[in-house]
């Protein structure tokens, strides 16, 4: 070897042991966890509950990032547009993967420039009332709505948020006519039930109990056929008579397309230790949401498939549109 390719093979030697030390150092930064709604709701409260334990696990402080808007596709389109390296994780929903690109086909984004890491958590939905409104039970409302077609409001964390899908499901099973008011997140869609400016909510349990807790809401049922430990006190939809109903929802973890396998596995293993701490569990379940994780990244995406059937679906079935 003459001179010249030995200095080439030393500098490209020099340069792939470089690349390996700067992918052995991942985390050298702080992370962004994204989250497509507003503070004080379901995803962002998941987030924060997930984020200290996750940050231990990997070695890197998690910061939890709220970009709030359009039913969540904007904080999807922003990680999906970031950087394949690590640094920008997306907290996401069936919103964010399934029904807003049903919804609306012209989004910057597509549920493939994201990679599934693994789901999190799952829940059901809790129907509540302002309890001013004088409805107690599933039934009552079913039958207020019908009593007065287009005068009962009902408020979600925006258009083509698990709430929404999930009162969208209820209008058609049951025949009756709500008005649809979105909101950029599930605490002020809440807070406009507590003030009376809406009348129903098919919200989150994390925005929900501590208001039915509190008085300041009516909790009528869970969204599950049955009744939720997670929920105590209130009926499933079968107890509620109407047992056709059935909807929970999940939160999962995802990464740009392109980001590193071992950095992918970094985040899954962060996950995975993080979930099965018990302090996780204890604070989601006083919150109503179960810890329920992936096995593999493979199992998740399979898991995804599947459900975006229901979703999309649903979207179809229900004429879900863009208000």
């Amino acid at each position: 070897m003459n001179k010249r390719n030995l200095i080439s093979a030393l500098v490209l030697s020099c340069f792939g042991l470089g690349v390996q030390a700067q992918g052995a150092a991942y985390p050298n930064k702080p992370i962004r966890l994204v989250v497509g709604f507003a503070p004080g709701g379901a995803a962002d409260y998941v987030a924060r509950a997930i984020s200290d334990a996750m940050g231990k696990a990997i070695g890197q402080s998690i910061i939890v990032e709220n970009r709030a808007g359009a039913g969540s596709s904007i904080a999807a389109e922003n990680v999906a547009k970031a950087a394949p390296d690590g640094y920008s994780i997306l907290l996401a929903s069936p919103s964010s993967i399934s029904v807003n690109p049903a919804l609306n086909p012209k989004l910057n984004y597509t549920p493939k420039d994201l990679v599934p890491i693994t789901k999190v958590t799952t829940s059901p939905l809790v129907i509540a009332v302002n309890p001013n409104i004088g409805v107690n039970s599933v039934q009552d409302l079913i039958a207020r709505a019908k009593q007065a077609p287009g005068k009962i409001n009902y408020a979600t964390s925006g258009n083509g948020s698990a709430p929404h899908l999930g009162a969208a499901l209820f209008t058609q099973l049951t025949g009756v006519d709500m008005v649809h008011i979105p909101f950029r997140g599930g605490a002020p869609a809440i807070q406009s039930v507590i003030a009376g400016d809406t009348q129903v909510t098919f919200g989150t349990p994390p925005s929900v109990l501590p208001m039915i807790q509190a008085g300041r809401l009516k909790g009528l049922a869970v969204s599950t056929r049955n009744s939720s430990a997670l929920v105590p006190g209130l009926p499933g939809m079968q107890e509620a008579r109407l047992p056709e109903y059935a909807i929970e929802f999940w939160y999962g973890l995802f990464v740009p397309v392109g980001t590193p396998p071992a950095v992918m596995k970094r985040i899954f293993d962060a996950a995975q230790s993080a979930m099965a701490q018990p302090s996780v569990k204890a604070a989601l379940a006083r919150e109503g949401t179960d810890v329920s994780v992936s096995t593999t990244p493979d199992q998740f995406a399979a898991f995804l498939t599947e459900d975006a059937k229901f979703w999309v679906n649903l979207v179809k079935s229900a004429d879900v549109k863009l208000d």
